[in-house]
This record gives structure tokens, sequence and C-alpha cells, in this order.
């Protein structure tokens, strides 16, 4: 997982309530355990027709959303299913930070342990983040892990919270397995004990 450093880039809004795991990455492409490949159908449903083409006035084909790496949402945002592979398509298009009221407790989780940053904040401030990035791709927003902050187009700083742990993991880069591997050391020397003390197991 890379190391999550300050990110300035463009912020799509997306004010939809309740946009469930299944609506960021529908049930048919669960077909791969790799966390790659899975972009090109975020938002499937809502991102094309039927035959293929792209519908238009969806938020994330107009020009000056395609290179979005901040995501304004609408409240309960990654409801549904516990599917990780939502966040591994959020990531894979290139998605690196959700802004919403909340987050389904599940989807929240596996953001940090993907490399995104979900970021909960009150609804005004959501509003007012939402209102800049409707102004386009000159509209950039820097997201501040470190210092905790999001700093608007015109200058405003919203501060955030985020768990001490999570953020650390994400600043460092560290996934479930990485954490796991800095322990080897540790691991090593108690099963080397273990067998030692239980030699029959």
């Amino acid at each position: 997982m890379e190391k999550y450093t300050k990110l300035t880039g463009i912020a799509a809004p997306m004010p939809l309530v309740n946009i469930d795991t299944d609506m960021i990455i529908p049930k048919v492409f669960l077909k791969s355990i790799k966390r790659t490949g899975f972009g090109v159908n975020l938002f499937d449903e809502m991102r094309y027709n039927r035959d293929g083409t792209e519908i238009e006035d969806f938020v994330l084909n107009k020009p000056q959303y395609r290179k979005t790496e901040i995501l304004i949402a609408g409240d309960n945002f990654g409801c549904g299913s516990s599917r990780e592979h939502a966040p591994w398509a959020i990531a894979d298009f290139g998605i690196k930070c959700v802004v919403s009221t909340s987050f389904a407790d599940i989807f929240f989780n596996n953001c940090f342990k993907n490399g995104i940053l979900p970021v909960v904040l009150p609804q005004e401030q959501v509003d007012l983040l939402m209102a800049d990035a409707e102004k386009g791709e000159n509209a950039r927003m820097t997201v501040d892990l470190d210092a905790q902050e999001i700093t608007t187009s015109d200058g405003d700083v919203i501060t955030f919270d985020v768990d001490p742990f999570k953020k650390q993991c994400l600043l460092e880069g560290l996934d479930d397995i990485a954490l796991t591997m800095a322990k080897s050391d540790t691991i090593k020397t108690f099963e080397e004990q273990a067998a030692q003390a239980r030699p029959w197991v």
C-alpha cells in the first residue's frame, strides 16, 4: 500500500444519499480477488447505458471530473453488503479520499485498509465542500492527513478527526499484511519457543 501524502486534486460532488456497495461496484463484477481492474466499473449502473455507452450527465463522466481524486458524497456512504471490492473499485479509479456525513462501519474500515481516507464531517461542512466541488476542475482541494485539514479552492480550512492508529497506518502505507510482517521477528521467536515447549503439537 502506498504511503498517504498530502493530496491536492479535483473533487467531484455526489450528493446522493445511501449509496450502497452494490451501486459502487455491482455484484456481477465480483469475479476476481485481485485489487485492480475494478475502477472501470465503479458506479457502473449510474455511469453506463445498457449498450456500454457513457451516461453523459453522470458526474464522473463529465470532462472536468474524469481525474477526480476526492469524492464529496451524501449521507450513509458505503452501506449495504460488506464487499471489499467497493473500496478496491474506488482506489482503482484513482479516488484517494471520500468525504461524507457518515459511512457504513465495514466500508469505513475497509477504506483505511486500502489506502483511502474516509472523512466524516458535519452536514454544513460537507455542503461547503460540495459547493466547492461543483466549480469543476479548477477548484482543487487539498487534503492534508498529517495536519488533519481540508483546504478548499477559496482557502477555507476545515479540520477533521481521524483515529490515530489508522492515520499512522495510512501515512506509513501499512495494510494488515504489512502490519503483521512488521512483527515477523516476534512471531518467529514465539513459534520457536512454542515448538520447544510443546514439541508434540
